[in-house]
């Protein structure tokens, strides 16, 4: 499972689609993919049976995460979306985030299309356009959480406070109580401390995370 994940096809930006050998590049092969770094994280071998790691992220058993995977949140007309969740690890979703803009923006007509949309957001609080929804990964996520009745964590850089407002916003607008406490945010320099120190040492090499880092360093990326 995690071997097929490996192949997943990495979205390039513009300026490299030029390349010659852009046509095979892969999440793995780019240290700003976010997927190539939860990876980096929980397949190492004693991240998950660690006891200060499950502390921090809610989760109780030795479990082996899974990565995209797809949620099936129930759309109208007893359809479902078919995007993927980052990690599912126990009954904890995980979107992980590093370099990427933002968390996109959908249609506000295809979120309507969700069947309890309007039941788990107050929707004159969700931040939005004339035309579209905003953070749409982030709401999406939700609502996975909440049809499963899972907990939903944002992993995330600490360097990058764009996305951390847009989830607290996003957050803010949630009407079930039960769901809102089971939302979270994790940075990466929060969960840091509590990895092996063979892995934080990589982390801080090839990423520049590291537990002492300041919220208002530059962050990595383009």
């Amino acid at each position: 499972m995690w071997r097929k994940r490996l192949g997943k096809v990495l979205t390039v930006a513009e300026r490299l689609k030029h390349w010659e050998d852009d046509h095979r590049l892969c999440e793995l092969d780019s240290c700003c993919s976010s997927d190539a770094l939860l990876m980096n994280i929980f397949c190492h071998p004693r991240v998950r049976s660690r006891a200060e790691v499950r502390q921090m992220l809610g989760v109780d058993d030795r479990v082996i995460p899974i990565f995209g995977w797809r949620a099936r949140v129930p759309l109208l007309d007893q359809k479902f979306d078919r995007t993927e969740v980052d990690m599912k690890f126990a009954n904890l979703l995980i979107e992980c985030k590093l370099t990427e803009s933002s968390f996109e923006s959908c249609a506000i007509s295809r979120m309507h299309m969700y069947a309890d949309f309007r039941e788990v957001f107050r929707l004159s609080e969700l931040p939005r356009s004339s035309r579209q929804y905003q953070s749409y990964q982030l709401l999406r996520n939700v609502m996975a959480a909440n049809a499963h009745k899972a907990a939903f964590c944002l992993l995330t850089d600490a360097r990058r406070m764009d996305l951390i407002e847009s989830w607290y916003q996003v957050l803010a607008a949630i009407r079930p109580v039960d769901l809102r406490v089971r939302c979270k945010l994790l940075t990466f320099q929060e969960l840091a401390p509590a990895l092996p120190r063979s892995l934080r040492q990589f982390l801080d090499q090839k990423y520049g995370i590291g537990a002492s880092i300041a919220a208002t360093s530059t962050a990595v990326g383009y």
